[in-house]
């Protein structure tokens, strides 16, 4: 019998939020910082308790939802991380990728949350906060909006003939909230499941490619890395789940890291139209601007990529790299252009 693969109880699911403006919204091209540092303010507002002090002074830290989501503290026998103030978030905010910046009412625009382990089941307070998010205002000027419906993204129909084109035209769409109704359909949401078994392969591919479509900010001893190679991008990745699936999904990943680094460090970069982008957004917890530049845009690797796959896989949903949390290090695998890969 084939052995499970090391995901298989990885918990995750995303769903498509649908806004609708009741001002005009003005949003900065780049929207991740926007949607992430107004979910937080109205998260804080919705269901702290003592919202007066500092999470680290607060006693009911390790008990808070808030603090779980949005701080997400290292419990105090944890065996990782010891020394980090806080672990990975369990969410993702992916924004608008469109270019546009001024929607007027009667326009819609989406965006993306998925949550990790635990966090699926605090759906209905991101639900909540959005509704009251939309009461406060976002962007310049503070612009409301309605949260018209929430939709669950079944990930496995998705990535037959590709992700975004089906999500388009509502293929892999489940309604699950009405903002008219304000009822939540399906109170059980069942977690995208990797069908990984030990490869998902038919044939293992001997090019893989890769579209980097939100700016991705990678680290290799200690720097940031634009001339990108398979095995930073795969140390990140595997860091990154790691993390993931030790603080919020319950499972400490067994794996051979040493080795799986090992082997990834043989696959070989075969194209690369990879490109600078510079950001900057304001962080009222440090009061100053800060720059976030990364690279986006496509890059081409030859290899053997059967070791990697369910990971690169549950990559593109989860993201990579610094800034996650609001969008950044989102991928796609262009699948169209891989011969022998299974469709999942």
């Amino acid at each position: 019998m084939d052995s499970p693969h090391p995901l298989q109880n990885f918990r995750v699911a995303s769903f498509g939020f649908i806004l609708e403006p009741i001002d005009t919204l003005r949003l900065p091209e780049y929207k991740g910082a926007t949607f992430r540092g107004g979910f937080g303010y109205a998260f804080k507002k919705v269901v702290c308790a003592l919202r007066t002090k500092e999470c680290s002074e607060c006693l009911l830290r390790e008990k808070c939802i808030y603090s779980y989501v949005f701080e997400t503290p290292p419990p105090a026998d944890t065996r990782m991380m010891r020394k980090y103030p806080s672990a990975p978030h369990p969410f993702v905010l992916l924004p608008p990728l469109e270019d546009d910046r001024i929607y007027e009412p009667g326009e819609r625009l989406e965006f993306r949350l998925t949550l990790i382990g635990k966090a699926v089941d605090y759906l209905p307070y991101f639900i909540y906060t959005f509704e009251e998010l939309g009461k406060m205002g976002l962007g310049t000027g503070r612009g409301k909006f309605a949260l018209e419906d929430v939709r669950l993204l079944k990930g496995e129909s998705c990535r037959v003939k590709g992700e975004r084109d089906l999500i388009k035209a509502g293929e892999c769409e489940e309604k699950i909230y009405s903002g008219d109704e304000k009822i939540l359909r399906d109170k059980g949401i069942p977690p995208f499941t990797l069908h990984l078994g030990p490869y998902t392969f038919d044939l293992s591919p001997s090019t893989l490619h890769l579209l980097f479509l939100t700016p991705t900010r990678l680290k290799f001893q200690g720097e940031l890395t634009s001339d990108l190679k398979f095995h930073v991008l795969f140390r990140n990745l595997l860091r990154r789940i790691s993390l993931l699936s030790y603080f919020h999904c319950g499972e400490e990943l067994k794996v051979d890291f040493r080795g799986l680094i090992a082997e990834s460090e043989k696959v070989q970069k075969k194209e690369s139209r990879l490109r600078w982008y510079d950001w900057e957004r304001y962080s009222t917890r440090q009061e100053e601007k800060m720059k976030l530049g990364g690279f986006m845009g496509r890059i081409d690797f030859s290899g053997d990529f059967a070791p990697f796959w369910g990971y690169l896989v549950l990559g593109e949903i989860v993201h990579v790299g610094k800034g996650s949390s609001f969008g950044l290090g989102k991928y796609e695998i262009l699948r169209d252009e891989i011969e022998g890969v299974a469709k999942i």
